[in-house]
């Protein structure tokens, strides 16, 4: 098999198991499938899902990003667990930054070129379309491990 094959093969996995997770309902700072997630619960519940091991706990947080304080907790916690790609592509990480001026404070899964899935407030885990609303608010996109 080639890394190609195997790299198409991780990425189906990876989406067929975000896919997993729809209409899990939204609750802060969770991470249980049909139980409740938050938009970061929902990547790291795929993330234990495919590599067998709980990834890092994140410290409370808020539900606003402008209480977290300094810095980019989510961009560092990406940085630290991802591997940084300049184009999205199915099965990777988007992360959002919902206003100009406040840090990173969205996540989700592509699906398709034109689809991602996150949890959202007050409406669990959903798949949205890549609009344009989401395109400009895309800050930074991330593979999981092993994937090329």
């Amino acid at each position: 098999m080639t890394s190609n094959e195997d790299d198409r093969r991780l990425r189906s996995h990876i989406v067929r198991e975000a896919l997993s997770w729809l209409s899990t309902p939204y609750r802060h700072q969770a991470s249980a499938k049909g139980q409740g997630a938050d938009c970061l619960g929902l990547i790291r519940g795929v993330h234990q899902s495919l590599y067998s091991t709980v990834s890092e706990v994140p410290p409370p947080y808020r539900p606003s990003p402008r209480q977290w304080g300094e810095g980019e907790p989510l961009l560092s916690a990406a940085q630290r667990h991802l591997q940084k790609t300049d184009t999205p592509r199915l099965g990777d990480v988007v992360l959002f930054r919902l206003n100009r001026h406040a840090p990173i404070s969205h996540c989700g899964i592509v699906l398709e070129a034109d689809q991602f899935i996150h949890a959202y407030h007050g409406r669990g885990v959903i798949i949205t379309a890549f609009s344009r609303y989401w395109q400009r608010r895309l800050a930074a996109a991330f593979s999981f491990p092993e994937t090329s």
